[in-house]
């Protein structure tokens, strides 16, 4: 009887240390949490890192950089003289992989590479495929936050914290303000806000939206909405297209082909048919933006009136749970393959087009963690905080009053198409694209305000947001490029070292701006 209670008792003791073993296990203290995936998460926790904090990343995805290594190889530049800190040491370090002084197209593997190799470091521990689940804080301040996935829970407890995301979940569940779609241009006195009605990437006059052409009894063409034409810059929730980027291999030894998905609708691309059939003479490259990579390969991006962007159905998005965007995900991804077997089987594509196009096939040395197709779709917009200081149109044209630089933007003030409707014209009904915006700010390139990055701080003290932060939608169209993530993640780290358990919005900057090389420099001229 004796043996039995000490028997019963040692297992008693043994299932209690294991309980406590696996309940701390999952508890992981740290200086800095980076929250994220994308290309500033590598760059934050780097930067964080490199100061002597301890860091963790929690990446919702299994392969680290975000657009940078999902496809997006052309970099959207602006001007050069506006990359410095890490991010010009990412495309110098591309330009040893290939030989030469700096790269600015490349392909995803080779942007994997070197994002991998900056986290290598036993400062920084990576918990890959977590979601964001519960924030913990008090007052102003973040005390931890926990992620969950199919093997369970990790909370992270962190002096601060960044919201590295394309979709700014840690700042809107930390309770931080913040804007989806676009405001009208009365909010921050712009003109390039809200509705926008253009010639870009625009269907030509008289392109039938009906079923059957010219009975609108027939109902819509997929794709189209019901909404009706509003004023000039009236705002809305609505939010630009997203797309995928996509590698192709022109080395049939490094093809997988194009085939039929499962679910594929010849109706879903109507529209594309029409305006093929009413092209004198159409080319393949004028319905996509076909851009050479390295080693044979591309990054496609969306062009013309239709093409890769899925308009009008990503407006859940930004707010949708984990489960629901992945159905997003799934269904862009339908449409995409869709798109290419349309090309390359459907007769009322013009035979020279469709054998031009089945040249190309999914590149195989790509993507090797994902099925050999990429792991991010291209979320140009989601939340945007509204912070300690909106950047907006003036900013992008200097003509805003950033006193705390800490970074420059340069690209064209840029939205891809909200919405896809009927108008009337000329006493006709055709259908249109509205949303597009392409205009240049005039200036070589802008400096970004430090207060663009932290929340107010009556909201929040030990968050900083370099990706989802406080613009207005049109300078967002600007800021919105990965040059400027991969530098402002680097910010990021950097002032949440310095800041320590100060609050964020109070810390001196210096260091920061003269490490990332911010100010007149002769080396970028």
């Amino acid at each position: 009887m004796n043996r039995l209670c000490a028997l019963f008792a040692a297992i008693m003791v043994l299932f209690i240390f294991c309980r406590c073993d696996n309940s701390e296990s999952d508890v992981t203290s740290v200086d800095v949490c980076v929250y994220g995936g994308t290309s500033a998460s590598v760059t934050a926790a780097r930067a964080a890192a490199e100061e002597g904090c301890d860091v963790v990343i929690i990446c919702p995805d299994i392969v680290l950089g975000g657009m940078t290594t999902g496809g997006l190889g052309a970099t959207d530049i602006g001007n050069k003289q506006a990359i410095r800190g890490m991010a010009r040491e990412f495309y110098r370090a591309l330009g040893k992989h290939y030989g030469v002084d700096e790269q600015w197209k490349f392909e995803p593997h080779a942007a994997s590479e070197i994002l991998d190799s900056w986290v290598v470091n036993p400062k920084i521990k990576i918990f890959r495929e977590y979601y964001l689940k519960e924030v913990d804080k008090k007052g102003t301040r973040i005390r931890s936050i926990t992620c969950e996935n199919a093997s369970g829970k990790k909370t992270i407890k962190a002096k601060c914290f960044i919201d590295c995301t394309y979709e700014g979940d840690l700042m809107a569940m930390a309770g931080v303000s913040y804007h989806v779609g676009r405001e009208a241009n009365s909010v921050y006195g712009e003109t390039l806000n809200g509705y926008q009605l253009r010639d870009l990437h625009q269907f030509k006059d008289n392109v039938d939206p009906f079923v059957v052409p010219g009975d609108p009894s027939s109902g819509l063409l997929w794709g189209i909405s019901k909404q009706t034409p509003r004023a000039l810059g009236d705002g809305d929730d609505y939010v630009q297209a997203y797309n995928f980027r996509l590698c192709l291999s022109n080395d049939p030894a490094n093809q997988i082909p194009f085939t039929k998905p499962d679910d594929y609708d010849p109706a879903r691309y109507e529209l594309l048919a029409r305006i093929i059939q009413a092209d004198p003479n159409p080319v393949y490259n004028m319905y996509f933006g076909w851009t050479l990579m390295p080693n044979g390969k591309t990054d496609v991006n969306n062009k013309g009136p239709f093409s890769t962007d899925m308009i009008g159905m990503n407006y859940e998005y930004p707010e949708a749970s984990w489960e629901r965007r992945k159905e997003i995900i799934q269904a862009h991804k339908s449409y995409t393959l869709g798109l290419m077997w349309f090309y390359v089987s459907d007769p009322r594509v013009p035979a020279s087009m469709r054998d031009e196009i089945k040249k190309w096939g999914w590149a195989k040395d790509e993507y090797p963690k994902t099925g050999n197709w990429t792991h991010q779709l291209y979320i140009r917009e989601a939340r945007r905080m509204i912070g300690e200081y909106v950047a907006t149109q003036a900013d992008c044209e200097g003509k805003g009053n950033v006193q705390d630089g800490i970074g420059y933007a340069a690209y064209t003030m840029d939205s891809h198409n909200c919405e896809r409707l009927v108008i009337e014209k000329d006493g006709k009904l055709m259908v249109k694209n509205e949303g597009d915006v392409q205009v240049r700010g005039g200036v070589p390139y802008y400096p970004i305000s430090y207060r663009s990055i932290t929340p107010k701080r009556e909201e929040c003290t030990n968050l900083l947001v370099p990706v989802c932060l406080s613009s207005s939608h049109i300078a967002y169209g600007s800021i919105r490029m990965e040059p400027v993530f991969l530098e402002l993640g680097q910010v990021s780290g950097m002032a949440a070292a310095i800041a320590g358990k100060k609050p964020v919005q109070t810390i001196d900057i210096t260091p920061i701006q003269e490490k990332v090389e911010y100010g007149d420099n002769p080396k970028y001229k």
